[in-house]
């Protein structure tokens, strides 16, 4: 017995000394993010808050509130040659850039900030009236450098988390979209070859109806559908690339039958 406990102390210091000898690489970043979110912390504990125009005799706190919580998942590609690389851009504070998670080619899934926390994602973006998905949503970013297709590890590591970020906030399955659909003039990600058909078959997203002889009313409105779905139509030629890339795996540019009967069905599945 006693032989066993010291072969184990000796396997433990063993242990304990390899893991000495690997240490995170991202030590100094990860203590800067501490106190960043300890400042946010302390920001939430003061009484009445700092900004406050509270000019009553005493502070009246509320018993009924609850954290903001995530509506939306936006899904991109990190246009960069490695996860490593992405890594750190996200972590060098002048990029002022950052996802809630990167997901790396072999399915390694790398969660960088607390849902509930405002992640630097969207940038200049619009969705239906929501014109800050920075504040609303959570930002996947997934390692492809814009130019190839996306490993099938990858995906079964999004497919996972999309199921459990689906369920845990309750995120309307309309609600997973792409950089591309919320900022059409400035981005293309997730890139043509990103497989929505299959993501919406694992019951995120929405897809169109079956187009075999389906024609579209007289009256039909590319712009205005374009417009329901949820795409910004001040430049309507990106907002139909965008359409056309998502929905049809199609980088070409302009409105044609095709995808205008695909539009009309995808209206009709709202």
């Amino acid at each position: 017995m006693l032989k066993l406990r010291v072969s184990l102390m000796i396997l433990l210091a063993v242990l304990v000394g390899l893991h000495s000898c690997s240490p995170n690489p991202y030590a100094k970043t990860n203590k800067a993010h501490r106190k960043q979110v300890k400042a946010l912390t302390k920001t939430l504990q003061q009484y009445p808050p700092a900004n406050s125009l509270d000019n009553g005799t005493y502070w009246v706190g509320t018993t009924n509130f609850g954290i903001r919580k995530p509506n939306y998942v936006v899904i991109h590609h990190t246009a960069q040659n490695s996860c490593e690389q992405t890594l750190k851009t996200f972590t060098l504070p002048r990029t002022q850039v950052s996802a809630h998670y990167v997901i790396c080619k072999d399915g390694t899934i790398h969660q960088m900030l607390n849902d509930y926390l405002r992640a630097h994602h969207a940038g200049v973006a619009k969705w239906g009236n929501n014109t800050d998905l920075n504040s609303s949503s959570i930002g996947i970013e997934l390692d492809n450098n814009g130019f190839e297709y996306f490993d099938e590890r990858q995906l079964n590591s999004l497919y996972t988390l999309l199921d459990t970020l689906k369920r845990r906030y309750n995120i309307p399955a309309a609600n997973f979209i792409g950089h591309g659909d919320i900022a059409p003039s400035r981005k293309n990600d997730p890139n043509w070859r990103f497989p929505w058909k299959d993501l919406y078959d694992h019951g995120f997203g929405i897809w169109y109806r079956d187009t075999t002889g389906l024609v579209p009313s007289p009256d039909f409105n590319d712009t205005l559908a374009l417009k329901l779905i949820g795409y910004d139509v001040r430049d309507t030629t990106a907002a139909i690339s965008s359409f056309k890339r998502h929905w049809m795996q199609d980088s070409t540019v302009g409105m044609n039958e095709d995808a205008r009967k695909v539009l009309y069905g995808l209206l009709l599945a709202l």
